[in-house]
């Protein structure tokens, strides 16, 4: 009876540690698996940040450019208020003089004048 024992030990035995060894052979396969799902949703993840930071970077620039563009219309608007602004521009564009003021034109040519 001794030997017929020993003989299901040790197939208990060897049942057990195949069925330990197909389990961590199944946990390793889990884990290959999801360390190659993971590593690729890394990958497309950083890809696609650094895409979202050049469009950031674009359009902070054009931002930027923007509030250039709207405090220089701003500060032109500014300027119009001024009535001696608005005389400046009328003298220089368009030849217009107050009342009783004489024009006074400078030629180009200044060899003549020597």
């Amino acid at each position: 009876m001794h030997k017929v024992s020993r003989d299901r030990q040790s197939q208990n035995k060897a049942s057990g540690t195949a069925g330990a060894r197909r389990r961590l052979r199944l946990w390793m396969i889990f884990m290959a698996i999801f360390m190659i799902w993971s590593g690729h949703t890394f990958i497309s993840q950083s890809s696609e940040i650094g895409q979202k930071s050049v469009q950031l970077s674009e359009r902070q620039a054009s931002k930027v450019a923007a509030e250039q563009s709207l405090n220089q219309l701003n500060y032109e608007l500014n300027r119009l208020k001024d009535p001696e602004y608005i005389g400046q521009i009328a003298m220089k564009k368009y030849g217009l003089y107050k009342p009783g003021e004489i024009p006074v034109r400078v030629s180009d040519s200044g060899s003549d004048n020597d």
